[in-house]
């Protein structure tokens, strides 16, 4: 059984790591870099989500490599699904065209951010991103992104 003792004293290096990594992570990464990485995630999305494929050609780079898997239903097996640069400003430019898409659901979280790289996941109507970022003469680009449907309801 462990003490009172012993427990406050885990309560204590607990808190002091945890201070140790937020505090890590903030002072190296400049405000900006997180601004930047934050608003490549959300150009994607808004891309897609409002019918703007100016915003994929902003914020992803031209060699992206994506690959998802989905179910066309919840008995089906997960499908895999490839796209290319260019495939996906196509879907940017269509896949809200009606605008009868649910796209409340949007939530972006940023991994980490490192001076030259970033991960980001993103969770949308379409299911759950892991993007991939780098910095190209200043600006981040996302450049791979692995993806999956929601997982069906049990």
């Amino acid at each position: 059984m462990i003490s009172a003792r012993s427990m406050a004293a885990l309560a204590i290096v607990a808190t002091v790591v945890t201070m140790t990594v937020s505090t890590t992570f903030s002072a190296q990464t400049p405000a900006g870099d997180k601004e930047g990485v934050r608003q490549a995630a959300l150009d994607y999305l808004e891309g897609i989500y409002n019918v703007q494929p100016e915003r994929i050609e902003r914020s992803v780079h031209p060699t992206l490599n994506k690959r998802g898997f989905y179910k066309k239903d919840a008995a089906s097996p997960y499908v895999e699904s490839p796209m290319t640069y260019e495939q996906l400003v196509k879907l940017a430019a269509s896949w809200n065209k009606d605008g009868k898409r649910d796209t409340k659901l949007r939530d972006i979280a940023i991994l980490d951010i490192l001076d030259q790289t970033a991960v980001v996941k993103l969770t949308a109507s379409w299911g759950i991103d892991y993007m991939f970022l780098g910095k190209f003469d200043g600006k981040w680009k996302i450049t791979q992104i692995l993806w999956q449907s929601h997982p069906p309801k049990t």
